[in-house]
């Protein structure tokens, strides 16, 4: 009997006419034109955070490594559309850093106050989520990855997509940002700072875990809000077109995977 090949730990990212995908040393992404032809670029990764074992840093260097990918993405196929780099979705950060410096100006309580500017601080993701053919493609994504790595064909909701942090980080920002605001003026920024990247080492942790012991209540409680937000906001059904796109920007990230391995 042929060994059965192993499969690779798949991230991605819709964008707004297409779909990213990276593995562990690479990344391929695919796009559809205004011609309507399906245009592929793939590279191998130029940061790579996964080896780390520290677990302060583990969380934000897998961030750093994903976000440090896109400017490879642009430069190798100028066409891709990042959906946060959009109108709306750029007004949107602006216009939630000016509340959100207003809801801590204000007289609410300090827990009130960080709360609110958690949610705030979520909202331009929301709505880059919801902008055109976004959500779509962050289906196909989802189905394409997820059907490679269970064999079999997947929903559009992915056990390991980023929505299930939301939760998670926005309850660990909001206790570390409630600290952060008791500390002397001075100390302040770095404070937040901080509190910031525990929130995100904290949130990442506890997703690794939720992934390890999937069957354990307490991580089936925590993955439902991630799931029922994929479903309801996060992700739509493609479009037979969209499947394809995302289906090459998956052989694209493999075929250089394998190449190297």
């Amino acid at each position: 009997m042929p060994k059965q090949e192993e499969k690779l730990r798949l991230g991605g990212m819709a964008l707004a006419n297409g779909v990213l995908v990276h593995g562990p040393t690479a990344w391929g992404v695919a796009i559809r034109t205004p011609e309507g032809r399906v245009v592929t670029a793939a590279r191998k990764k130029r940061v790579v955070g996964s080896g780390l074992t520290n677990p302060l840093l583990r969380g934000p260097a897998k961030l750093a490594e994903a976000f440090a990918i896109l400017p490879d993405v642009r430069r190798a196929l100028p066409g891709v559309q990042l959906p946060f780099a959009r109108g709306r979705v750029l007004a949107s950060l602006v216009g939630s850093a000016v509340v959100i410096q207003g809801v801590r100006r204000s007289t609410l309580g300090d827990t009130a106050k960080e709360l609110v500017g958690s949610l705030l601080s979520v909202a331009p993701a929301v709505l880059s989520l919801r902008e055109g053919s976004v959500a779509a493609y962050h289906g196909a994504e989802h189905i394409t990855i997820g059907t490679y790595e269970h064999g079999e064909k997947r929903a559009k909701e992915h056990e390991r997509c980023g929505t299930h942090l939301v939760g998670p980080l926005l309850a660990t920002a909001t206790a570390g940002n409630v600290l952060a605001a008791r500390v002397p003026l001075r100390f302040r920024p770095a404070a937040r700072a901080a509190a910031a990247l525990g929130a995100v080492a904290a949130s990442t942790e506890l997703f690794a875990w939720m992934q390890r012991h999937a069957d354990h209540p307490v991580a089936r409680a925590l993955a439902k809000p991630g799931h029922e937000f994929q479903h309801r906001v996060a992700t739509a059904e493609p479009t037979r077109e969209q499947l394809e796109v995302a289906e090459a920007a998956l052989r694209a990230c493999l075929e250089l995977e394998r190449a190297e391995a």
